[in-house]
C-alpha cells in the first residue's frame, strides 16, 4: 500500500491522499442517502426509477459542461482552487444533510453532491501529469489513482455501515462531512500549473483542437461505455424479471467493480507493452466475445462473469484513454478537454442503459446485440486507425 502511494513522488502521494478521501466521500454520501431515499421505493416501480436515475446520472453535465469547460478554459490556473472548492462544497452539503435530512431540498442537495463529485473527477485527471516527477506513465499512474479509489471505497463502506448501525443515515453524512473536508485541506498542498508566458490567465484561447488519435479513441472508449450501460441495465432487469434476492444484485454490482479492479493492475503492466489504442481494441473485443459467450449459457454465473468482464474492458479503456488525453493535450487546455470526454462517456453510458428500460429484452437478444455492436465498433475503429491521417490534423494541438 505504501509504494502505490510514494510512486511518482511527492506531488502524486498528495493527489492519491485527496483521491482517497473524495473516494471515501463518495461512498459515505451514497451510503447515507440511500438509507434516505431508495430503500423504501416500491420494486413495482423498477423501470420508472431507473429512468429517473439515468437522468440524475448525465444531468450534473448539463451544469458542468457550459460552465466548468469554460472557467478552466479562461482561468486554467484555477484547477486547484476548483478542485478544493468542490471538496469543501461537497463536505458542506453532507453536513447540512445532516442536521435536515428530510428537508424538501434533500434532492437538490444531492444534485448538488452529484455536481461536485463530477467536477472533482474532471479536476483530479486534469492535474495528474502536473503532479508526477515524472509524467510519463500516465497510463500507470491514472491505474494505481483508480486502485488506490477501489481499496478506500471497501475501507469507507466498511466505516460507513458502522456508522449507519450507531447513528443511521445522519452517521454516514456526518463521516461524508469529515472526508470530504479533509480531502480539501489535502487538495491545498496539490501543485498549480505553470501557465504559458503567451496565454496569462483570464485571456479567451482559441477553440480546443484535439488531436485525431485522441478523438478516435474518445469515440471508441465512448462505444465501450455505451455496451457498458446496456449490459449492466439488460441483466439487472433479467434477474429483477425472475425476482431473483438482493444478494444476486449485490454480486452481479460486484463483479462489475471487481473487474475494473482487476483492469487496474493489468494496466500498467500493458502500457509497457502496447500502445493506449491498442487497450480500447481489446476493450471492445472483450465486450464482444464475453457477451457472445454468455449468450450461449446464460444464468447468473454467466451473468456476474459478464459483469466482471464489463468492467474489466471498461477499465481498459477508460485509463488508457485518460492517459493519452493527458500526454496529447496542453497542460492549461485539460481542464476544458476533460470536460467535454467526461459529458460524452457519461452520455453514452445512459444512451446503453435506455435502451433494456425503455424496451424489455430477452437476455439472449440483448446480449447477441451487443456483441455484433462491440465487434463493428471495432472494426471501424481499427479501420480509422489504419487510414491515413488528414494533413489538418498533423499539427493540432489546441
Amino acid at each position: 500500500m505504501r509504494s502505490l502511494f510514494e510512486t511518482g513522488g511527492r506531488g502524486f502521494r498528495d493527489l492519491a491522499i485527496t483521491q482517497v478521501f473524495s473516494t471515501a466521500t463518495d461512498t459515505l454520501v451514497a451510503l447515507g442517502l440511500a438509507g434516505t431515499l431508495f430503500f423504501s421505493v416500491p420494486t413495482a416501480e423498477a423501470r420508472a426509477n431507473v429512468a429517473l436515475y439515468l437522468l440524475l446520472t448525465v444531468a450534473p453535465f448539463a451544469v458542468i459542461g457550459p460552465t466548468l469547460g469554460r472557467l478552466l478554459d479562461r482561468v486554467p490556473g484555477a484547477l486547484r482552487a476548483v478542485l478544493v472548492g468542490a471538496a469543501v462544497g461537497r463536505g458542506l452539503l453532507a453536513l447540512a444533510l445532516v442536521a435536515q435530512s428530510d428537508a424538501w431540498w434533500l434532492f437538490p442537495a444531492a444534485f448538488g453532491l452529484l455536481v461536485l463529485s463530477r467536477v472533482h473527477g474532471i479536476t483530479r485527471n486534469s492535474l495528474l501529469p502536473v503532479a508526477l516527477d515524472e509524467p510519463r506513465a500516465l497510463v500507470a499512474a491514472n491505474a494505481r489513482l483508480a486502485w488506490i479509489g477501489m481499496l478506500a471505497g471497501g475501507l469507507a463502506a466498511g466505516i460507513g455501515l458502522a456508522a449507519m448501525w450507531l447513528a443511521g443515515s445522519a452517521g454516514a453524512l456526518a463521516a461524508a462531512a469529515l472526508t470530504g473536508l479533509a480531502a480539501a485541506l489535502t487538495g491545498r498542498r496539490l501543485p498549480v500549473p505553470d501557465l504559458p508566458a503567451s496565454r496569462p490567465a483570464g485571456t479567451v484561447r482559441p477553440r480546443l483542437e484535439v488531436p485525431r488519435r485522441v478523438r478516435l479513441a474518445a469515440l471508441a472508449t465512448a462505444g465501450v461505455r455505451v455496451f457498458n450501460g446496456l449490459l449492466l441495465l439488460l441483466l439487472a432487469f433479467e434477474l429483477h424479471d425472475t425476482e431473483a434476492p438482493l444478494l444476486d444484485f449485490g454480486a452481479l454490482l460486484g463483479a462489475a467493480g471487481g473487474g475494473y479492479a482487476i483492469a487496474s493492475r493489468i494496466v500498467p503492466a500493458l502500457e509497457r507493452r502496447i500502445r493506449e489504442e491498442l487497450m480500447v481494441v481489446a476493450a471492445l473485443a472483450l465486450t464482444a466475445a464475453a457477451a457472445f459467450t454468455a449468450a450461449q449459457w446464460f444464468g447468473l454465473a454467466a451473468a456476474a462473469a459478464l459483469a466482471a468482464a464489463a468492467g474489466i474492458a471498461w477499465g481498459f479503456a477508460k485509463l488508457a484513454f485518460d492517459g493519452l488525453l493527458q500526454s496529447c493535450i496542453p497542460t492549461e487546455r485539460r481542464g476544458a478537454a476533460f470536460t467535454r470526454s467526461e459529458t460524452v462517456f457519461s452520455i453514452a453510458w445512459v444512451l446503453g442503459a435506455i435502451v433494456p428500460t425503455a424496451i424489455p429484452l430477452p437476455a439472449a437478444l440483448g446480449l447477441i446485440m451487443v456483441g455484433f455492436g462491440a465487434l463493428a465498433a471495432q472494426i471501424v475503429y481499427v479501420g480509422a486507425l489504419l487510414a491515413p491521417a488528414p494533413e489538418l490534423d498533423a499539427g493540432a494541438d489546441g
